[in-house]
């Protein structure tokens, strides 16, 4: 694996800069660039005949008292465990991601040099360009990325935070907020499937949570069958809440080593469970291997909001959850494993891999 440039001591990661995907597809050659040829994923069996979709829950079926309540709660606890992706619906958040949809769309449109004013510094993840590049030979995806923490407030870089639309800044506090707030939600509905205390699970992703977001954009590509617009990989996160931006299909799970095309429902949020959330569960839950893929003649804009605890939150298996069994994964902070998340190149699961404990047999 290509070694990455030195880490600057305050920031968790850094990328190399490469050429502008947008750019690339507006120029409509007729070979593309060759590091972005990746053959190898058009020959993976995809389910694509609408057999098989994920599980849809109703948040308003999911509040306190509410007629079937018990039912949904179980259906939450199942797709947790035995999908790892799940469509949120009646999440009462509409308004604000319409906002946000809107704006990100106007953003992307923004010709490159006003778009590259908020470029990813050489020795950070943050702001435009791209995430997981380390080496001058590495294949790469078909896509463009702005990345940015968004919580804790403190930590907020403003510097690399877009002033076009001028309504951009406002728009993705507010964003925030309320994603924040349905992850909230999700986490304390999480913490009765899993018969953990309540708290002892919700409140590491409160307060000074970690909190971040990835615009995608995916350009079109004439030879989509050659491209990947994001590696298989899995979230490093606790859960990860996606919103199309628009109507173009591109994310697929992997479903019994097949790839499930996601449809998304209208209104709904696209929540899958990470790394952590797998960790802190001593593997209750899973977090599931994913993808993008390229469409040949309309570009894809998805954003997806990472929630995790704060830095110095030493992350492992809760331990009312491993009384009556082993742990099955090391202990480390939530920087130390985000670190060793954004050093590597996305490869499926192996870092998680790495981190369950062998027992002999």
């Amino acid at each position: 694996m290509a070694t990455p440039k030195a880490l600057a001591t305050n920031n968790l990661g850094s990328s190399l800069a490469v050429e502008n995907v947008q750019l690339l597809a507006s120029e409509n050659f007729k070979n593309i660039p060759p590091r972005y040829v990746r053959p190898e994923f058009d020959s993976e069996e995809v389910l694509d005949d609408g057999s098989i979709e994920i599980p849809v829950i109703d948040m308003n079926k999911l509040g306190t008292g509410q007629l079937g309540y018990d039912e949904e709660l179980q259906k939450l606890h199942l797709a947790c465990k035995d999908w790892g992706f799940f469509q949120l619906i009646n999440h009462g958040g509409m308004e604000i991601i319409e906002k946000m949809k809107a704006v990100t769309e106007q953003f992307f449109k923004l010709p490159l040099e006003e778009k590259m004013e908020w470029a990813q510094p050489p020795d950070d993840i943050e702001g435009y360009g791209h995430l997981f590049v380390f080496s001058e030979d590495q294949k790469l995806d078909w896509a463009d990325v702005f990345f940015l923490y968004l919580l804790p407030v403190s930590q907020r870089k403003m510097r690399l935070w877009p002033e076009k639309p001028a309504s951009f800044r406002s728009t993705l506090d507010e964003y925030s907020k309320e994603i924040h707030r349905i992850s909230m939600s999700l986490f304390r509905l999480i913490e009765i499937n899993l018969g953990v205390e309540r708290g002892n699970l919700s409140r590491l992703f409160d307060q000074d949570c970690k909190q971040g977001i990835r615009l995608n954009y995916y350009p079109p590509c004439n030879h989509a069958n050659k491209v990947i617009g994001l590696s298989p990989h899995s979230d490093a996160v606790g859960l990860t809440l996606l919103v199309q931006v628009n109507d173009i299909q591109g994310l697929q799970m992997k479903k019994n080593d097949k790839w499930l095309p996601i449809r998304p429902a209208p209104g709904a949020i696209i929540v899958n469970i990470g790394d952590m959330l797998e960790i802190m569960s001593n593997g209750e839950y899973s977090s599931i291997e994913h993808r993008a893929v390229v469409n040949y003649e309309i570009e894809r804009i998805s954003l997806a909001t990472f929630q995790m605890p704060d830095l110095a939150t030493m992350l492992g298996p809760l331990p009312e959850l491993v009384n009556e069994n082993q742990p099955k994964f090391v202990k480390m902070s939530i920087e130390e494993f985000l670190r060793l998340n954004l050093r590597n190149t996305l490869d499926g699961k192996r870092l998680l891999n790495e981190m369950k404990i062998k027992y002999d047999q």
